[in-house]
């Protein structure tokens, strides 16, 4: 066999093998972490379907994959490894829907708000402070658990309350749009303040240019941008119960 065809069977050859090399499936994504061992698989760190991952007395371990996040808790040993479920997760679709504005205050909501959970990723929730993920061509809706009476609430910059605006709940809704006299900018910390109860929820916002569809990406993203609530929020809504 001359030198070229030589160079060209190895070439060959190693394409096989790399065609027929096993593959590591990514069994998911750590999106929430403590105990012991939290230095060891912080927050975004990716696991391996076959990756052995030992937990201590204390640990707890949320992974997010396909849509559903699984919970792991110490003592003991697990591998990540499991059936793929088919097609996008409901809860994934439902917490995620980016709803027009002209819907923006549909929802009517009974009760006085106990146990009740954000049932939007985009949806601000007037009562948690933190960084908020949004995409960038949405208009901002804001989301109280408690609807039984009508409520105002103020916006306003961080520090001042020049051009703020006041919002108001009417009875028995859910949402309100954030009003345009106080303009949104990426990075600024907005308080939102109850006139009742005089809480206030300091909030910053970070626009996402495009919104992930799958379900890790959107989780890296968020923790990326440091959204945690959001992070959180989706964790428990995907939990595999």
């Amino acid at each position: 066999m001359t030198s070229v065809r030589k160079i060209i069977f190895g070439f060959f050859v190693a394409l096989a093998a790399l065609a027929f090399a096993p593959q590591i499936a990514v069994a998911g994504t750590v999106v929430a972490v403590s105990g012991p061992s939290a230095s060891q698989y912080p927050v975004g760190t990716r696991l391996s379907g076959t990756q052995r991952v030992t937990l201590r007395q204390g640990d707890t371990l949320t992974v997010l994959h396909e849509g559903r996040t699984r919970t792991l808790r110490g003592p003991g040993t697990f591998v990540l490894a499991q059936r793929v479920p088919q097609g996008r997760n409901r809860a994934l679709a439902a917490l995620t829907t980016r709803r027009s504005a002209s819907r923006a205050r549909t929802g009517a909501v009974r009760g006085d708000g106990e146990g009740v959970a954000n049932p939007n990723l985009w949806y601000v929730d007037v009562a948690q402070s933190g960084t908020v993920c949004l995409a960038n061509s949405d208009p901002v809706r804001l989301w109280r658990a408690q609807t039984e009476d009508a409520a105002v609430y103020t916006i306003a910059r961080a520090g001042g309350t020049e051009d703020s605006v006041q919002l108001t709940f009417p009875e028995r809704e859910m949402l309100a749009m954030w009003g345009s006299a106080v303009q949104l900018r990426e990075g600024e910390t907005y308080a939102i303040s109850s006139a009742a109860s005089q809480d206030t929820a300091q909030v910053r916002f970070v626009f996402l240019q495009e919104i992930p569809e799958d379900a890790e990406d959107l989780a890296l993203a968020l923790i990326e941008n440091g959204c945690t609530v959001q992070l959180e929020q989706m964790s428990a809504a995907l939990a595999d119960s």
